[in-house]
């Protein structure tokens, strides 16, 4: 028998005095006696038991007696005919495809509609899959606080189901949380649903190689370069048992980021093309926007800067198009950066200071600290060292904050090399004591040992 889909493997708390009544009316619709519906696998005094409301059925006693009632399992398990389910489903569907290709209003209009009736007919995977599309629509916005919100709701409403399907909700929250400048708990959520899966021998590829595709990012922002790699390559070897092609091209993309951090620019711009190779064929607009942001930043490491451009230009067209605003702020430093490479200080410096009117409190701090560090650098380029302390200072008490290790020993080592030429040697000796402690322990989160590795 093949595997049942994820919505129709788990239907919420069963309800076993209700499948007990509808075994019971379904066979006397039918004129079965419980010994003929029980034959040949079961007994006619398990039928009684089952009707009476005394027994848990297994699943699989549930599909045998579904087939022989000439009903279907849901409609077994829930009394809800199955053409409402495939409905839901089928809207769902429609929603992603708003999500993918339309406006974010558009998406999260569909959702909220779904989630609604899929919250009538009971339907808690369904409506589980909907919160998370309107977190994600939520995470796209900006709107971090309310994409945490949905998100943890699809995890309550999955709370007693098997942790692969509850993935998707939680690496929706821990992106939120990333977003917002908690590095620390993105990384926790994520190792204690990866431990979690393969300590328990859950071995879910697609859930695994979501979690390790999403604990990229937060390893790299903090400094964890090592166990970066180590997610990259154990989602490498994941990727050949996953058919999901959005799954596989998320996983390039945050591959991609490592290879970039061990200068190996060819093989990161190759993973690149295959992640935007595979987004241009599922039409996903956003992600195909971070594809060209990547490769803009790659261009820029390369010293190709007109190129660059034009590749950050493209990323932040799509996302100013699908509304995403957190993101096209985000755009904007890699953009600002490369036009003071460029020497056009004039709109770099009115794209930084856009961005940071946007981001407000608990929204994008580690790009807000490097918002900061750019206007620093310009200010320090204009001889304007009074203003370029305070941008280091600034971007420094965000990215600390933050706990991104890297970036801070990096705006220790600028600011301590312009207090030292502005003659403030004790101060800078200082701040560069401060950018050793951050590079103390280069590789580790601070959050104890690593997960556990699946057994591939």
């Amino acid at each position: 028998m093949p595997k049942p889909t994820p919505s129709v493997e788990w239907q919420g708390p069963q309800d076993t005095a209700g499948i007990g009544q509808r075994v019971l009316r379904l066979r006397t619709e039918r004129r079965l006696t419980q010994r003929a519906l029980a034959e040949p696998k079961y007994t006619a005094a398990y039928i009684s038991t089952l009707e009476s409301g005394k027994v848990r059925p297994s699943e699989t006693a549930l599909r045998y007696l579904a087939d022989r009632l000439g009903v279907s399992y849901e409609e077994l398990c829930t009394g809800r005919p199955a053409h409402l389910a495939t409905e839901v489903r089928m809207r769902l569907a429609d929603a992603r495809q708003a999500f993918c290709e339309r406006s974010l209003p558009d998406a999260a209009q569909r959702y909220t509609l779904v989630e609604r009736e899929a919250h009538r007919l009971g339907l808690p995977s369904e409506q589980a899959a909907a919160l998370v599309g309107l977190g994600d629509c939520a995470l796209e916005a900006g709107d971090l606080d309310q994409a945490i919100e949905r998100f943890q709701a699809a995890e309550e409403l999955l709370a007693d189901a098997p942790l692969p399907q509850r993935v998707p909700a939680l690496r929706g929250r821990a992106v939120a949380h990333l977003l917002a400048g908690d590095l620390r708990y993105s990384c926790y959520l994520l190792e204690n649903a990866i431990d979690e899966l393969n300590s328990a021998g859950l071995h879910d590829p697609n859930a695994l190689l979501l979690l390790y595709s999403a604990v990229i990012a937060p390893y790299m922002d903090m400094g964890a370069q090592a166990r970066a790699a180590r997610a990259a390559e154990l989602a490498l070897a994941l990727a050949p048992q996953v058919s999901d092609p959005a799954l596989v091209a998320r996983m390039h993309r945050g591959v991609a980021r490592t290879l970039l951090a061990e200068g190996r620019t060819a093989d990161a711009d190759a993973s690149l093309a295959k992640a935007q190779e595979l987004y241009q064929q599922l039409q996903i607009r956003t992600e195909l926007a971070h594809c060209h942001w990547m490769r803009g930043y790659l261009r820029a490491q390369d010293g190709d800067l007109t190129r660059a451009e034009a590749e950050l230009r493209t990323a932040r067209t799509i996302l100013a198009e699908r509304q995403a605003t957190l993101y096209t702020v985000q755009v904007n430093v890699e953009l600002a950066d490369v036009l003071r490479r460029q020497g056009e200080y004039g709109e770099a410096e009115q794209l930084l200071s856009d961005l940071l009117s946007e981001l407000g409190s608990g929204r994008g701090a580690v790009h807000a600290g490097a918002a900061h560090r750019l206007l620093g650098l310009i200010a320090e380029e204009r001889d304007r060292p009074e203003q370029a302390e305070e941008h280091y200072r600034a971007a420094l008490a965000l990215l600390e904050r933050a706990g991104a290790r890297g970036d801070s020993a990096d705006l220790c080592r600028l600011l301590g090399d312009l207090l030292r030429r502005t003659g403030r040697v004790e101060a800078a000796l200082d701040v560069y004591r401060t950018g050793l402690g951050h590079r103390a322990a280069p590789g580790t989160t601070t959050l104890g040992p690593a997960p556990a590795d699946p057994p591939l």
